[in-house]
């Protein structure tokens, strides 16, 4: 396991291209003025020790040396020992709506950043709690299993999208089903969060899907991204709209909230529905209804002794810049009679 210290020194990377743009308009500049001050035969004999290769060399070198300190600057840190540690949370699974109709923008950038937004800021809210991720649309599939890793869990939050799955449509039971799976044997407090604009196109019984839930101690709570007014589905190529989602008669399809199917939802799983709209009272309101609930000790398994890596980045950076001082663009003897790079021909 790896962690990062200073990641914003990453930035310096852009030094590397920006130095190499510039050597080679250097290169192309000097061989211009060398054109015009001589011919290039009588230039080779004029130079015979000149290398045409170490230029390039001495660049590779310090842009070696550049990358290898910027990494020592960030100060990556290992992981070197595994521990079995005892926490006191919840388990909290996310369902998180990935159907086409959450593409709609009535709700500012459009209802899935939205999504990902709210359960982003939720789980900064989180201290020892394990957390699971669901994506379901016409069906439902695990993302990411009970965890205490909140990192991983962002990054794989931020990389859901509306292709991921190929059955399209709504079906929210479907995503309770594979909840009510999803939590350890325990005999820990199950929270599942549903994060949808409440449209449902299941063939399914919702009713029974909550109620079983409800019977394996998982609290359900919905979370609504949308309005009632809805708006049209856009269809993007490169983030410009090329068109709108239309149904089988051609008319632009308009999808709307429907509220009334999450209230019911958290209500019988006992829990709460939640509008997603304002994002600060939304995750403000969870966090309230999280500390009411008991926490349950667990074991969970973590990195621990990080140890700073920094000093071998910064040892290979100044060996690379230590090269850099010492060669020459002279060409080397013994390299010379080897005539690796052909800098031997007239």
């Amino acid at each position: 396991m790896i962690q990062l210290d200073e990641k914003t020194y990453f930035y310096l990377l852009f030094i590397i291209p920006v130095m190499i743009v510039l050597f080679v308009l250097f290169q192309i500049w000097k061989k211009r003025a060398q054109r015009k001050f001589s011919d290039p035969t009588l230039l080779k004999r004029l130079t015979p020790e000149r290398s045409t290769f170490k230029a390039t060399l001495k660049l590779i070198l310090l842009l070696l040396g550049i990358t290898f300190m910027t990494l020592a600057l960030v100060n990556p840190k290992m992981g070197t020992k595994l521990e079995t540690v005892k926490r006191e949370g919840l388990d909290i699974v996310f369902a998180v709506d990935v159907s086409k109709s959450m593409l709609a923008e009535d709700i500012a950038p459009n209802r899935l950043d939205k999504a990902k937004r709210l359960v982003s800021e939720i789980i900064n809210q989180l201290a020892s709690d394990r957390i699971g991720i669901i994506a379901y649309a016409g069906q439902a599939f695990p993302q990411l299993p009970l965890t205490t890793d909140y990192g991983a869990a962002k990054m794989f939050l931020q990389n859901m999208n509306t292709d991921m799955l190929s059955s399209q449509g709504t079906a929210i039971d479907q995503a309770v089903n594979l909840a009510t799976n999803y939590y350890d044997d325990g005999e820990t407090n199950r929270v599942l969060f549903i994060i949808s604009d409440g449209e449902d196109h299941s063939e399914g019984d919702i009713t029974r899907s909550v109620d079983e839930a409800t019977k394996e101690n998982i609290r359900i709570f919905t979370v609504g991204v949308g309005t009632a007014k809805g708006g049209p589905i856009p269809l993007k190529r490169n983030g410009v709209v090329e068109s709108f989602l239309r149904d089988r008669e051609g008319e632009v399809v308009i999808t709307r909230m429907n509220e009334q199917t999450l209230r019911d939802i958290a209500n019988d799983g006992n829990g709460e529905y939640i509008s997603g709209e304002n994002t600060e009272q939304a995750v403000s309101f969870i966090r309230d209804q999280l500390n009411r609930i008991d926490k349950t000790e667990f074991e969970a398994k973590q990195f621990a002794e990080f140890k700073d890596q920094f000093q071998w980045f910064l040892g290979a950076a100044l060996l690379f810049l230590f090269l850099d001082i010492f060669v020459l663009d002279r060409k080397t003897k013994w390299l010379k009679k080897l005539n690796l790079f052909n800098e031997n021909e007239q």
